[in-house]
């Protein structure tokens, strides 16, 4: 292969890479402002773009990279030597891992039915190969002996964000009676104590983290401060130490924070020590770059399937109209293809089913819908695959199939994390747990409202169960922007034929939604029903969703909280 071409190819895909980087940083480095002026519509639009920024940028590559490709897309011997330079030319970047997931970005665009191949793609690099790089400007440190007052003053000096507090003393004495509750009842510092706090700060909605640890006691405790600028001044919220209320903050079902990312890798490797209980990929995710949680996430199936011999098979559940939906048991996502031809009384194409969700990949999920990996020319080992699945395959997607001698390659696949479904919970669990269920089926349904999203096809099918037992919301096909929707009453029949009619009687446009009708379909195990009836009497209201309504239209935004109402510090402060 000609050095000159791979030299200029490598080039241009470092370069284009570097671009990505750097505006990646520019559009994060726009948050703290943002947050300053509260200025939440720009906040969610600067986040959008950012979500829209990789893409655009593979994207824009190929196109300078056209006449290149034309010659060598499917040229081994090209790619081979390409990888090998490229790799010479980003071996000291701080980013590495990232620029090796751009490169297969690249690669997967244009060798098209291309394989997994070690010998043209960065397989199992990543992460795990990255230098470990000293932590001294990642974090402030506090000493011990500085006393637990002058530390906690010092933090709140630390993260001013240039505007006002609300109460700054009063948050201050919060702060130190939630460490005295939570750590100094049961160990006291030594000399060897410290507090390390990361001096990037993680926004999301309305809110700004800060995320540190305490050694005491021979260990660390992990902790999050989330601090919101509401109209009197910003105030800290509350403080964090519970690791499943940390583990939810970074939720597959969350926004991806803005923070500003120094070294990725280092900053990774801080949050897992945090909270170990995320894995690479959830928290590359997290931090806004998920093309490389997905690559991350790749990795992981990948060593899942040389460690198990499990089969695939078809999820639990009622089949859907839209979607096949089949698992690994042993591995915790499920993968999901549009069905070739949809069951009445669906009518949309499967192009419109891929633009909802590419609409929920721009929004903010909320902490109330599940986060996906879209895959194409994905390759499963054929003798893991049921036979039962196999046939099934074959019914529903087989446009999206090809079959060899030993791979099932699905053309195009969602992946994303496994739950219960709902309405399988709903069928053995307590009384208890039920009521419990069925009050986080309607907080989902009216978080998702709150941001915008009216979820369409509200059957508890359609909704999952976590291990925490929250509630998610996970079947897209359905979904509007909440604002385009009609909320109406529905008439009273006046007539002996108005109330004997076989259809309605009165006209309905395409987005006109009748609230009371939900009571039909929601929920219908007996011992609970009345109980969600009463606890969200306000979801069969047309004036509560018009109300939610006006208020997004104001452009007042929403605050999604990622931890209980109860443990705030001032639980009446607003936003």
């Amino acid at each position: 292969m000609k050095e000159p071409l791979i030299d200029q190819t490598a080039k241009i895909l470092l370069n284009s890479f570097d671009s990505y980087i750097r505006e990646f940083n520019e559009l994060t480095d726009r948050t703290p402002a943002f947050f300053k002026t509260k200025d939440w519509n720009a906040m969610q639009q600067n986040h959008r773009k950012r979500l829209r920024l990789y893409k655009d940028q593979v994207k824009a590559t190929l196109e300078i990279l056209k006449e290149i490709l034309v010659e060598n897309s499917k040229n081994f011997d090209f790619w081979n030597s390409l990888k090998a330079y490229y790799s010479k030319l980003i071996a000291e970047k701080k980013d590495k891992e990232l620029a090796e997931t751009f490169f297969n970005s690249i690669i997967r665009k244009s060798y098209f039915g291309l394989a997994i191949n070690e010998d043209l793609m960065f397989v199992h690099e990543g992460y795990n190969s990255c230098v470990i790089y000293p932590n001294k400007n990642l974090f402030y440190t506090y000493p011990s002996d500085w006393g637990l007052r002058k530390i906690i003053v010092r933090i709140m000096e630390d993260f001013d964000f240039e505007v006002p507090y609300l109460n700054k003393e009063e948050d201050i004495e919060f702060l130190i009676k939630s460490i005295n509750e939570v750590i100094l009842t049961r160990y006291i510092p030594t000399a060897d104590s410290t507090t390390q706090v990361l001096k990037s700060v993680f926004y999301r909605n309305k809110g700004a983290y800060v995320i540190g640890r305490i050694k005491i006691g021979g260990k660390w405790m992990p902790f999050i401060i989330p601090f919101l600028n509401g109209p009197k001044g910003v105030f800290a919220d509350t403080m964090i130490f519970d690791p499943n209320l940390m583990s939810g903050m970074f939720s597959f079902t969350r926004s991806y924070f803005m923070v500003k990312v120094g070294i990725p890798s280092q900053l990774i490797s801080f949050l897992n020590a945090v909270i170990p209980s995320k894995k690479i990929h959830e928290l590359y995710n997290a931090i806004g770059f998920n093309k490389h949680g997905k690559t991350e996430f790749y990795r992981d199936f990948l060593n899942h399937l040389s460690q198990s011999n499990d089969k695939f098979v078809l999820a639990e559940g009622v089949k859907g109209m839209v979607m096949t939906v089949f698992t690994l048991p042993s591995f915790n996502v499920v993968f999901k293809m549009i069905k070739d031809y949809f069951d009445p009384p669906k009518t949309m194409t499967r192009q419109e089913v891929r633009e909802k969700y590419k609409m929920v990949g721009l929004h903010d999920r909320v902490g109330r819908m599940a986060d996906t990996h879209e895959f194409e020319e994905f390759h499963l080992p054929l003798e893991r695959i049921d036979p039962l699945l196999i046939e099934e395959l074959k019914n529903t997607v087989n446009s999206l199939l090809e079959i060899t001698e030993d791979e099932l390659i699905l053309k195009h696949v969602y992946i994303e994390r496994r739950m219960i479904p709902l309405n399988i919970y709903l069928e053995s669990c307590s009384t208890e747990d039920a009521k419990y269920a069925v009050e986080e089926y309607g907080n989902s349904i009216l978080e998702m409202a709150k941001a915008n999203i009216f979820a369409g096809d509200m059957m508890t099918k359609n909704f999952g169960v976590t291990r925490q037992k929250r509630v998610i919301f996970y079947d897209y096909d359905e979904i509007e922007f909440l604002t385009d929707m009609n909320f109406r009453e529905k008439p009273k029949p006046e007539t002996f034929e108005q109330i004997y009619a076989s259809s309605p009687w009165y006209d309905i446009a395409q987005n006109d939604v009748f609230p009371q009708d939900f009571k039909h379909f929601m929920i219908g195990r007996p011992d609970v029903k009345n109980h969600f009836f009463d606890f969200h009497n306000e979801l069969f209201n047309p004036e509560h969703w018009k109300m939610i309504q006006e208020k997004i239209n104001s452009g007042a935004g929403i605050h999604a909280f990622s931890y209980p109402q109860k443990i705030r510090f001032r639980p009446r402060e607003e936003i």
